[in-house]
């Protein structure tokens, strides 16, 4: 058990140092704060897929996998022609 809390120990002062320790946990200043952004950013995507269903969730996947930091994802598809079904978002 102490080579387990060792290892917390250790991957605690990197995230204090700034480091991201654990997957989605960014900005957290411990692993603790880590571990809990990582939990509610992962139960948020899990409620939004709910709330639009699976065809929503992924057309708003595209779109927003289409932006970029000059033009919004609905601009970009709008000059390339790909087509997003946004009557797809609401449920």
């Amino acid at each position: 058990m102490a080579s387990g809390q060792e290892s917390r120990k250790e991957l605690d002062r990197k995230a204090r140092e700034g480091e991201t320790v654990v997957p989605g946990g960014t900005g957290g200043k411990s692993v603790e704060a880590q571990e809990h952004l990582a939990e509610g950013r992962s139960r948020g995507g899990q409620t939004r897929r709910e709330q639009l269903g699976q065809q929503g969730y992924s057309e708003m996947g595209k779109k927003g996998g289409l932006s970029t930091t000059d033009e919004s994802g609905g601009e970009r598809a709008a000059r390339e022609g790909v087509s997003i079904d946004e009557s797809k978002f609401t449920k």
